[in-house]
């Protein structure tokens, strides 16, 4: 007997490929979505805490300027996944939703608990919308709506999306990529790249449209929106530091993880977030997807205490990974990342980085010693220079491994010569790399 034939899917039709079987899209080497009956084990498990109906924050609604330029970086919560990224004279929004309710209804589902950080009407000029996916907590038809009429901005979304966007308003200016695609727009790129989770707008089309995170790359840095993503043994977050060097600011989702047995595969707690922060090598971070609407079951402030806990166990400094609350307004330092560094230095993140290791590794092994002072002075000169992309003279690097130079006189003197060849040995083959 042939079985019920599968439901086709309505949004996207395309090649396969390592996240899609010509049906579905999926993680690679990922876990897929609970089963209906592990939803309605937790949606009867009990263990939900409550929220209060109402839980203003201390910010008033923003006002933001129309543009901001140069190096500057401003970040304003909108609440739960929406912010206002305003850099290089461009106005982008993440996953906006204005609406009251995150539902396929106006009378029912998850209610906001918190006005909009910016009122409608005071939004700037926006150019690009960047929606994630289609949960309706992160693409709300209803916004998008009001801002194709407003603003006419550029979507920029993962295959399928177009669709759903399009249904609800079809003059809206939508395209749509696979994981590492781009687009450029008035000189910045946006990159669409893997988050670790699942798509659905109903019962019957679950993982028929793709998710994603972005990557902003800009004059003024590299900013990563990870969208909404499980932490997926860090996978994910590995890849975009490799590709991308590093960045000045990530938005990162810290809210919606319990219970574990049930969200952890597409909803990484606050402790993964700062892992993922430092694996993704981020000088800044925002935490988003908490405060706004309730979706699972820890209580309303939790996800910002246990923020504050991990950055502690981390060693990661409170102020560079902010719970950001709706209203709130952050001027993001001026950092430069690997990447930039390394550009400036006239090579790739990988081989300067290849060169600091060598330098911090020698340093440690001198300051074992006495009456070393100068030669480590020297050595730390060269490392500050390596670090700001000012690129330390070859010649003087060289000679300070050479088998004539100080780090010799100091191994033979201090009975480290091994080591020293060791270090010499890798230093030749991380100069060598780097200038070729």
């Amino acid at each position: 007997m042939a079985g019920k034939p599968k439901t086709p899917n309505p949004y996207y039709q395309g090649p396969k490929s390592d996240h899609f079987d010509g049906r579905i899209f999926f993680n690679p080497d990922g876990t897929p979505p609970g089963s209906f009956s592990a939803l309605l084990k937790w949606q009867l498990g009990g263990g939900r805490s409550k929220w209060p109906v109402s839980w203003p924050t201390p910010f008033a609604q923003a006002k933001p300027a129309r543009k901001i330029a140069g190096d500057d970086l401003r970040v304003t919560m909108v609440g739960h996944a929406s912010l206002l990224i305003q850099v290089a004279g461009l106005n982008i929004l993440t996953d906006p939703v204005w609406s009251e309710r995150v539902s396929p209804f106006t009378f029912a589902g998850p209610k906001r608990v918190n006005p909009p950080g910016i009122a409608f009407e005071d939004l700037p000029p926006i150019h690009i919308v960047l929606v994630s996916h289609n949960h309706y907590d992160h693409l709300d038809v209803a916004t998008l709506k009001l801002l194709q009429v407003a603003h006419d901005p550029l979507v920029i979304t993962p295959h399928g999306n177009d669709i759903i966007i399009r249904a609800g308003a079809p003059e809206m200016r939508v395209v749509t990529g696979d994981w590492g695609d781009s687009f450029e727009f008035e000189g910045i790129t946006i990159h669409i790249e893997p988050a670790h989770h699942w798509s659905a707008r109903g019962a019957k089309d679950r993982r028929m449209a793709l998710w994603a995170g972005f990557v902003i790359g800009t004059p003024a840095g590299k900013i990563y929106f990870a969208g909404d993503t499980g932490f997926h043994d860090g996978i994910n977050y590995r890849l975009i530091a490799e590709k991308h060097g590093g960045f000045r600011f990530a938005i990162l989702p810290i809210g919606a993880y319990e219970p574990r047995w049930f969200m952890k595969p597409q909803h990484q707690n606050p402790d993964e977030a700062v892992q993922g922060m430092v694996l993704a090598d981020a000088a800044f971070a925002a935490g988003c997807h908490w405060g706004t609407f309730q979706l699972t079951n820890e209580p309303i402030d939790e996800p910002r205490a246990k923020l504050h806990e991990a950055l502690d166990t981390h060693g990661v400094a409170r102020e560079k990974f902010r719970a950001m609350l709706a209203g709130e307004v952050w001027d993001v330092p001026v950092v430069l990342t690997k990447a930039d560094i390394g550009a400036r230095a006239g090579m790739t993140a990988s081989k300067l980085a290849g060169l600091i290791d060598v330098f911090q590794d020698v340093i440690h092994a001198l300051r074992r010693f006495d009456n070393e002072d100068d030669v480590v002075a020297e050595m730390e000169d060269m490392l500050a220079q390596l670090r700001s992309g000012s690129m330390p003279n070859k010649l003087k690097m060289k000679v300070i491994f050479a088998p004539t130079g100080p780090l010799q006189e100091v191994s033979i003197s201090s009975g480290w010569a091994d080591e020293y060849l060791r270090l010499a040995s890798r230093f030749d083959v991380e100069l060598a790399q780097a200038f070729a």
